[in-house]
């Protein structure tokens, strides 16, 4: 059963050769037994996941039918989750237990699927590794000793594993492409504003996005189907109606322009993985796609805009984090101040605290000018290339790591060192479009990903070329050993 994609147990749970229950039970026994070595789960719910199974096999007794009643997910743990524990891999949030649902947590309830638990992540969502949540870092199920990605590499490392099917995550820089590439899955980036970002705990608010981690682009649309629509408490949720995913996924590529950035084959990334991203584009010009080179001008200018832009809204988020109305509370405090400070101090990781003192400092008087405003006419000219690029072609595709995963503890002493590892990824979000990863090969037994961006609400379009690339290949079908 553990072998099944979402698309699969969809057609198994129609055709009663299981039930949810069943399915939820099994699942639920492996996580207990193989997830230690992982540490890809902060909590687990295993009585809210029975009621929720047996919930679903009294609809579908009754003739309710669905691609997500009764199928297990679990969720990235910065979703609130009424009346369990939403920790957002900090100490700070420990002992919060939510007292609503997030819009996406809601949504994917009502079309009936089943909550095994919520996934660990770096510290609320801070990192590109999954080494800085409080509750330990997550194991990549590919290479024990290497990095899954971050931030949502608990649901990455989960999925990977066959613990389920697919799993919730989000992206505010990379962080559900770069965990899919680590851990040969298709995770999507939504465009921004495409799903709803009530009850999401904000990092960048103006960057996050919530989207799916799942092992083939078929899940990756029945997820989304579920997850996507406008959402009137989210003021950045966008009024476009939302398509069906699934129908377009067998769609001819004949014809299809997808352009390749000559900036994005550089000295930075690995030869191997170059080599890699060359097959994929010969695999597409086979079902039929025009390939084409382009530039993206601006992008050498990217990582430096995010680091200013990403922190600083960080900063701004994080301010209500103080010991006061919610969360970690320092012991004996010996007035206000010290009870700011110590609180936070304590409740704050050394990620955190490194990324909200950078954002702090950008948005200071006399500095905001001269970093946070040049920062966001950069993330202008960026999109502005987007723009002129896709007046030419209809994707743009790439690699989506210039590396594979590096080993756990490997770059903790070197922070930039790790940002530099979200190269191809921060376009998207500085731009708010929408962007898939999916497996392409392997380099030294680790998992490499393959990259593509589209214009605005064309998730669509992502999809249906990654699933027709899929049905071509079979890199998104490999296991890793003991999983």
């Amino acid at each position: 059963m553990h072998q099944m994609t979402l698309a699969e147990i969809a057609r198994g749970l129609a055709d009663k050769k299981f039930s949810s229950e069943e399915l939820t039970k099994v699942l639920l026994a492996r996580i207990t037994q193989l997830d230690p070595q992982l540490n890809s789960f902060i909590s687990l719910t295993e009585d809210l996941a029975i009621e929720q199974a047996k919930a679903a096999d009294a609809r579908r007794a009754n003739g309710e039918s669905g691609a997500l009643l009764g199928a297990p997910i679990a969720h990235k743990d910065l979703f609130c989750t009424q009346g369990i524990r939403t920790s957002c891999g900090s100490k700070m949030l420990d002992n919060f237990k939510a007292p609503y649902d997030a819009t996406v947590v809601a949504k994917l309830a009502a079309a009936g699927a089943v909550t095994l638990g919520k996934t660990n992540m770096d510290e609320f969502a801070m990192g590109s590794a999954n080494e800085s949540s409080w509750y330990g870092a997550v194991k990549n199920p590919w290479n024990l000793e290497h990095v899954p990605g971050g931030s949502s590499g608990g649901s990455a490392a989960a999925v990977a594993a066959r613990l389920l099917p697919a799993a919730t995550a989000t992206d505010t820089g990379g962080s559900i492409r770069q965990p899919a590439a680590f851990t040969n899955l298709t995770g999507l980036k939504p465009t921004y504003g495409r799903v709803s970002r009530w009850g999401m705990i904000a990092y960048a608010s103006s960057l996050d996005q919530g989207g799916p981690l799942a092992r083939t682009a078929e899940d990756c649309a029945i997820l989304l189907q579920g997850m996507a629509g406008f959402d009137p408490n989210d003021s950045t949720s966008i009024d476009e109606p939302v398509p069906d995913y699934s129908a377009s996924l067998g769609d001819s590529l004949q014809g299809l322009r997808i352009g390749v950035p000559k900036e994005y084959f550089s000295a930075g990334l690995d030869p191997r993985i170059a080599e890699l991203i060359q097959n994929s584009i010969q695999q597409l010009q086979k079902l039929g796609a025009v390939i084409k080179e382009i530039s993206l001008p601006n992008m050498q200018h990217a990582i430096p805009a995010y680091y200013v832009i990403a922190p600083a809204e960080a900063s701004s988020n994080l301010s209500r984090f103080d010991g006061v109305r919610f969360g970690h509370r320092c012991e004996n405090p010996e007035n206000l101040i010290d009870l700011y400070k110590r609180s936070r101090g304590e409740g704050f990781g050394a990620e955190v605290q490194r990324r909200i003192m950078v954002g702090a400092y950008a948005l200071s008087a006399g500095y905001y000018d001269a970093y946070y405003l040049k920062a966001q006419k950069i993330r202008r000219l960026v999109k502005n290339d987007f723009m002129a690029a896709f007046n030419e072609v209809d994707i743009i595709l790439g690699p989506t790591t210039p590396n594979p995963a590096w080993k756990l503890g490997a770059k903790n002493s070197d922070p930039v060192a790790a940002y530099l590892e979200d190269v191809y990824t921060i376009t998207a979000n500085l731009a708010g479009l929408p962007s898939l990863s999916m497996p392409a090969g392997f380099v030294d037994g680790l998992p490499v990903g393959v990259q593509l961006l589209a214009p605005y609400f064309q998730e669509g379009r992502l999809l249906n070329v990654a699933h027709q690339y899929q049905l071509n290949t079979d890199w998104h079908t490999r296991t890793p050993t003991g999983f």
